[in-house]
């Protein structure tokens, strides 16, 4: 007769953990203070800040078990993970002579086309640095198309992930949760090639690897978890839901636009400051800003204080909705697929 094991961590354990974390982010947000910025709106953030994470409290011991389900299923399966993620990115490109060449090909134009069309036609400059140094467009450019690219593939296959393996939902014994990491993971392959052409185009103009630059790791780390937050609603609606797969892909138009990728944030902030203001609320300008500043701003993550708080706070809170979402419809997703 086998034992059964004993979870590493108790549920009293894990709340006391994150109730720790929070009031611990709590007092870092009381306690800091930025000397440049305004007092009231400083203020106002501090307040919003708190008000969120308290409510992320409620709600996490309100709902202990359903958000808990899905990171322990994918811990437990994280060797079936791996095999099952390179095994689907060889499979997207089996058949083909150039293989996942055709995957790294499309990106690849499409940052040429931007680069003729906006530096060489329209004489669009990159911005400047405290320094007073130009920054080249075509590194401006790359910095910002790079993550953009991650985000809508990993979308749109995260998305699509219950639909293509709609035979694996349908197995008993599976656990279906681990099949969106799976195609955000097989993102990844091909954004880490992307990464290292960013680093080379950033030293064909000068820009080499800095302590700085260890910063994509960090900022490739929060654009999958944030991405893979959206895909366990995405993929779970997608299923009762059809049109999602169009929806998306407008959004992803609108929201490339919306992202400062093609033009630069602080040029507009003295003309339009509170519109630059309320862009700022999507989650993605804090990733494209942060690896533009790992290669070649030279700013630490940490400095921009607020922002990071709130992307996180924002991931964590999506994350949990997700799971609800995914956790509430998945004992449908057999019958209908």
């Amino acid at each position: 007769m086998q034992l059964k094991k004993k979870p590493r961590f108790s549920k009293k354990g894990v709340i006391a953990i994150f109730i720790f974390v929070a009031v611990l982010m709590m007092t870092i947000i009381v306690v800091h203070h930025n000397p440049f910025a305004d007092p009231q709106e400083e203020l106002v953030k501090k307040v919003i800040s708190c008000a969120l994470i308290v409510v992320s409290c409620i709600i996490f011991v309100r709902f202990y078990e359903k958000f808990t389900t899905l990171p322990v299923e994918l811990w437990q399966s994280r060797h079936l993970i791996w095999k099952l993620s390179k095994n689907d990115f060889k499979k997207r490109y089996a058949g083909s002579y150039l293989g996942a060449v055709w995957a790294m090909a499309q990106p690849v134009v499409t940052v040429l086309m931007y680069f003729l069309v906006f530096d060489k036609v329209f004489g669009s400059k990159g911005p400047e640095l405290r320094a007073g140094v130009e920054v080249p467009f075509v590194l401006f450019l790359t910095a910002g198309l790079v993550p953009w690219f991650y985000f809508s593939e990993a979308l749109n296959h995260g998305t699509m992930a219950l639909i293509e393996y709609s035979y694996l939902v349908k197995k008993v014994v599976f656990k279906i949760s681990i099949i969106p990491i799976i195609k955000v993971i097989g993102a990844t392959f091909i954004h880490a090639f992307f990464v290292g052409v960013l680093i080379i185009v950033a030293m064909c103009y000068g820009y080499f690897p800095t302590l700085y630059t260890l910063q994509i790791f960090y900022y490739s780390a929060c654009l999958f978890i944030f991405v893979l937050a959206l895909c366990y609603s995405t993929c779970a609606i997608m299923v009762f839901f059809k049109d999602l797969a169009q929806i998306i892909n407008i959004a992803l138009q609108i929201g490339m636009w919306a992202t400062p990728i093609l033009w630069n944030m602080d040029d507009l902030v003295s003309k339009y400051g509170d519109v630059v203001n309320l862009l700022k609320i999507n989650p993605l300008v804090y990733i494209v800003q942060g690896y533009r500043d790992a290669i070649y701003g030279q700013t630490w993550f940490f400095e921009d204080f607020y922002s990071t708080m709130y992307f996180w706070i924002f991931t964590v809170v999506l994350f949990g909705i997700g799971a609800l979402i995914f956790k509430r419809l998945k004992v449908h997703f057999a019958d209908v697929l």
